[in-house]
């Protein structure tokens, strides 16, 4: 019999990533719900779900994500909604004697100052960035329950943090996006519009690690597979650069040949996040995915689907 496995959030950046892993494994069966379909802040609606499909494992990849923008004009829904999400699901999967969960959390729950590269002990070691405080701590919330569930009740409750993912299927609202499909959707739109100078925020310097959403994926799998400690684990590259250094990047797989400009009015944000990878590392996995050729990959999916954001 194949393992019944939920695949919360599998319309996301990350949870399409492991829709399209685990779909090439003939040993696993997937549950999906979209929005519509399964409200995953209303508990009653959780529990029916979970009541009627009783699945086997559970890689909990839905939350209410954004950039420094929308976590500034929307903090009250960055904590509450994700709150939810996390408590309804995780108390389901007590309640249905779920076999496996994965958590995901991210790399924003660590210090602003934490040491670099980041260990997972500098959890709550120092002070979060303000800019996404809330949906820090809403994560960070997150991380305890899984490992209270574990002491209390046994439940085999892992927890991963990953760097900045980026990818196909990634969000690429304005408004709402983060700092690679950003920077793609407005390098694009500039190079469309003719635009000679495209103004971006900060001073460019702050440095950030990013990873291909499937070679997250790939980690996770294995960690499903082989990982059983209620420890948190980080998963990133290991090497990182900085947002200007990105920009230019970024602009060459575009095509975009205008100016750069940074407003230095606007906040840089946490001055570095590189993970320390070393404890999965020991487990045998490392990227494979260069970031050039990710991004070409991610600009590719984004022009085929641009009609998506045409309006946003």
């Amino acid at each position: 019999m194949r393992v019944k496995t939920f695949i919360a959030g599998h319309g996301g950046l990350v949870g399409s990533s492991f829709v399209r892993l685990y779909e090439q494994d003939s040993t696993r069966q997937l549950v999906t719900r979209t929005r519509q379909e399964l409200d995953l802040t209303e508990s009653v609606a959780v529990e029916n779900f979970f009541a009627a499909e009783r699945p086997d494992e559970v890689l909990l990849a839905a939350a209410k994500v954004g950039g420094i923008q929308a976590n500034s004009d929307f903090p009250v829904d960055f904590l509450l909604d994700n709150l939810r999400i996390q408590s309804n699901i995780l108390a389901a999967c007590h309640r249905y004697a779920v076999r496996k969960v994965l958590f995901l959390g991210s790399s924003c729950i660590y210090p602003r100052h934490a040491l670099q590269p980041i260990r997972e002990e500098s959890l709550l070691d120092g002070k979060l960035e303000p800019t996404n405080e809330p949906y820090a701590i809403a994560k960070i919330a997150g991380i305890k329950l899984a490992q209270a569930y574990r002491r209390q009740y046994g439940c085999n409750f892992i927890a991963v943090m990953p760097t900045n993912l980026y990818g196909p299927c990634d969000n690429f609202a304005l408004e709402t996006s983060h700092v690679v499909p950003a920077l793609l959707r407005r390098f694009h739109d500039a190079k469309v519009a003719g635009q000679p100078v495209v103004t971006l925020w900060g001073t460019g310097n702050a440095r950030r690690e990013f990873l291909h959403v499937d070679d997250c994926a790939a980690a996770c799998k294995l960690l499903m597979d082989q990982y059983e400690s209620g420890d948190i684990i980080n998963i990133g590259s290991g090497t990182d650069l900085t947002i200007r250094e990105l920009a230019t990047l970024i602009a060459g797989v575009v095509g975009y040949q205008g100016d750069v400009q940074w407003d230095t009015t606007k906040l840089d944000g946490t001055p570095r996040k590189l993970l320390d990878a070393s404890r999965l590392n020991t487990l045998g996995w490392r990227p494979r995915i260069r970031l050039e050729n990710g991004m070409r990959h991610t600009y590719e999916w984004f022009v085929a689907n641009r009609q998506r954001w045409h309006r946003m």
